[in-house]
């Protein structure tokens, strides 16, 4: 992680080995009007016929040292991820960044556009980056940087191969967490069992991995409210028996984006001490092909003690997630926030950047969307179409886990929504919480979709 530092001289005064200043459309800011002012005009005349675009740079050798002049974004956070990326590419160890009006945004842009995962390479580029920001709060790069541990977190544990992140090995990620003060209980399957979370357990045979279901709870003294998380924790995804194409498996390692986001909420919300209480639920294990696996036509008890027929075996995240739920509001949840990369069908309909939003409740779904557009990750409110709860009719059992092709993402959301009572939040994360290519805030990969969503919901629930 780079280190932000907060400094008082502005960028025209300040001394750094590389000083960064902010264009747009051709137009400078008021620091580095100040600074092309101490440098005769050079500034503006090396802008005339550049075209600098966002993200794009130039870098002038000045009398009083390196100038990097950098192209804003239409987003502050965006902008800041690009430019940490540049800078990370280039020599120089420390820069002097003039500020943009939502430090914040900022601040945490370039912390999420410094991340790498790179443990697994034998090469690794180690580089150490001081960027000092002028007239700036250090309490606010803190937080920043707080926040950007807990999306670290969910990053790397979303990057890690499926060989080397079981469900065991995430449940020992999730006791890592004790040290921040979160209270962490791992189920094994016997315990799993004998709880009576049959739908968890029938995806989970097929796999010598054995299951694993985490329960955390973060608790300060003074919490003002509380807030459930439940995360899809596949492991690895093959679709089972209904076995996905090779190209549709390349990026099941990351089919635990959910309880991923669970787990960077939590270290993040420890850090920052949020004066709230979290209850967290991760169902964790692997969908495979064996002789053990579930099968088409299977019907399966869960917690609840509804019977679903299996007509699909890679509709399986809904399975885990029907008794998670149900455990959560058994543990006496008051409103449940999930997040789940549960569907295709949420890609086709929304893309790559957007997340689906469904509610049980319009005022918990409404709270959950400004969070979203607070934190900067996208989310678009989706309808909980009644009509469309025929399609999960099933004539052997209570439901079947799959309706017809069309509208596969809301009867997924409706499916979810038959296991539990208290106001439910899904958010279908299938779209951003994997990027296949690099983007201006990190590299191709896991992005920790919903962590920063997470946070905010909390804080809004404190008051």
């Amino acid at each position: 992680m780079i280190t932000l530092r907060a400094v008082s001289t502005g960028l025209a005064e300040g001394r750094a080995p590389l000083k960064v200043v902010w264009v747009k459309e051709g137009a400078l800011l008021p620091q580095g009007e100040a600074l092309d002012a101490r440098l005769a005009g050079l500034l503006r005349r090396a802008l005339e016929g550049a075209g600098l675009k966002a993200g794009e740079s130039l870098l002038l050798y000045t009398e009083e040292g390196p100038v990097l002049l950098f192209g804003r974004g239409e987003d502050d956070r965006e902008s800041g991820g690009r430019l940490a990326q540049a800078l990370l590419k280039l020599a120089f160890p420390e820069a002097l960044v003039e500020p943009l009006e939502d430090a914040y945004a900022l601040a945490e842009g370039l912390f999420l556009g410094a991340y790498r995962f790179d443990r697994l390479k034998t090469k690794r580029e180690e580089k150490a980056l001081t960027l000092l920001l002028p007239g700036v709060s250090e309490a606010l790069l803190e937080r920043a940087r707080r926040v950007a541990e807990g999306v670290y977190l969910a990053r790397d544990l979303v990057n890690e191969p499926p060989n080397l992140l079981t469900p065991e090995v995430l449940a020992e990620r999730a006791l890592e967490l004790r040290a921040f003060g979160v209270e962490v209980e791992v189920l094994d399957e016997k315990a799993i069992a004998e709880l009576g979370m049959g739908a968890f357990l029938a995806v989970a045979q097929g796999s010598e991995n054995p299951p694993r279901f985490i329960r955390l709870r973060y608790a300060p003294e003074g919490a003002r409210a509380r807030l459930d998380l439940v995360g899809k924790g596949l492991t690895f995804d093959s679709g089972g028996y209904s076995l996905k194409p090779t190209e549709g498996m390349a990026t099941m390692k990351g089919d635990m984006a959910g309880a991923a986001a669970v787990l960077g909420a939590f270290k993040a919300a420890a850090l920052l001490g949020l004066p709230v209480e979290l209850r967290g639920y991760i169902a964790a294990c692997e969908n495979l092909v064996s002789g053990r696996a579930y099968r088409v036509g299977d019907v399966l008890k869960t917690l609840s003690g509804k019977t679903v027929e299996v007509m699909n075996t890679d509709a399986e995240g809904r399975l885990t997630l029907a008794d998670a739920l149900a455990y959560a509001e058994r543990e006496g949840a008051e409103r449940i926030l999930e997040l789940s990369t549960l569907t295709g069908a949420a890609v086709v309909a929304l893309g790559e950047e957007v997340a689906a939003l469904f509610a049980t409740e319009p005022s918990w779904g409404e709270k959950v969307r400004e969070a979203a557009q607070g934190a900067g990750e996208k989310v678009w409110p989706m309808p909980l179409e009644e009509a469309y709860r025929e399609k999960l009719k099933s004539p052997v059992a209570d439901l079947k886990n799959v309706g017809d092709r069309n509208g596969g993402a809301i009867t997924a959301a409706l499916f979810l929504a038959e296991f539990v009572r208290v106001p439910l939040v899904h958010l279908d994360i299938a779209g951003p919480a994997f990027a296949r290519k690099a983007h201006a805030l990190g590299p191709e990969g896991g992005t920790g979709f919903g962590v920063r969503t997470a946070l905010k919901v909390a804080e809004a629930l404190a008051g």
